[in-house]
């Protein structure tokens, strides 16, 4: 029985070693058949193919001198034309990436590819990615806008869709403000041309709106005409257009007075603080009184 159970076993193993074998060769011969056909295909085209790929490298090589000599002299003729940096910006990137587009046809076209289905398939592509994108295709387009009508430029004080600031960097996509304490704010250019645009910077001059208010017994005739010359101590207000001092409303408490001086764009926030102080050094200095809130309360006795 044991020597029947040691011939079965030597029967099966001398059987897997042959089909191992078996599949071994196989693998060798079809291994073999790829080789020879590779060799083959190569010994008939591998030459032309060899020549082609270096014409390739070539035309690509040539392509990428031309691409980059093409965008400088752009670049340099547009900075010279009436167009802002921002749309210089933009047509300079967008020329290079279409001459980038049409110098990949001609390599591929030249390797023997036909491209025709992949113009077919960037058709398609680009339909879907515009409903994907169209939040920035939106920013893309107002981008151009803002770009062509030129509202305001880098350094300018402005403010847009609800933010005041300096304008730091523009793109096509955004708008990077600086705000007074020191906050980035970022506005998609959507927000910035859907929205009021208010510069700031434009004109050469701003008026800055102040208003003081006096005590009911205050001689307004001789308060407006101190607060005049207060306000031309500050040396930042401008004398043209000269200040305008008036009354401007009765109060509960108080004579309000509107002082309006003007200063250049830069200047505003120093004349804001300068006039006020130099205001209440020369009402205190004069005696006049700069009344707080108050409320007169009679008690009347009915007995």
């Amino acid at each position: 029985m044991t020597n029947m159970v040691e011939n079965v076993t030597n029967v099966v193993a001398e059987a897997a070693q042959k089909s191992a074998g078996a599949v071994i060769m196989d693998e060798f011969s079809r291994n073999k058949e790829v080789v020879s056909n590779l060799y083959q295909w190569f010994a008939e085209h591998g030459i032309s193919f060899l020549v082609s790929l270096l014409l390739t490298a070539v035309i690509f090589l040539i392509g990428w001198g031309l691409i980059k000599c093409l965008t400088k002299a752009a670049e340099k003729v547009l900075k010279k034309s009436p167009l802002n940096e921002l749309l210089t910006h933009f047509l300079v990137s967008v020329l290079n990436k279409t001459l980038w587009c049409l110098l990949l046809m001609i390599v591929l076209k030249r390797l023997g590819l036909d491209i025709t289905p992949l113009i077919a398939g960037l058709g398609v592509t680009g339909f879907i990615l515009g409903f994907a994108f169209k939040d920035a295709l939106g920013n893309l387009a107002s981008g151009m806008m803002i770009a062509l009508n030129q509202p305001f430029k880098v350094g300018d004080y402005v403010s847009l869709g609800g933010n005041e600031g300096t304008v730091k960097s523009l793109n096509m996509m955004m708008t990077l403000l600086a705000t007074a304490d020191n906050k980035k704010v970022v506005v998609p250019n959507s927000v910035v041309w859907g929205s009021a645009i208010t510069n700031f910077s434009e004109t050469p001059y701003r008026r800055v709106d102040l208003t003081v208010a006096v005590a009911y017994k205050t001689d307004l005739a001789k308060a407006c005409a101190i607060a005049r010359e207060a306000v031309a101590k500050v040396a930042s207000v401008l004398p043209d257009p000269a200040p305008a001092i008036s009354v401007g409303t009765l109060a509960d408490s108080s004579v309000v007075l509107n002082i309006r001086p003007f200063a250049k764009p830069s200047d505003y926030w120093a004349v804001y603080s300068g006039v006020l102080q130099s205001v209440k050094e020369a009402f205190d200095k004069a005696g006049i009184e700069i009344p707080f809130q108050q409320l007169d309360v009679r008690v009347t006795n009915r007995n």
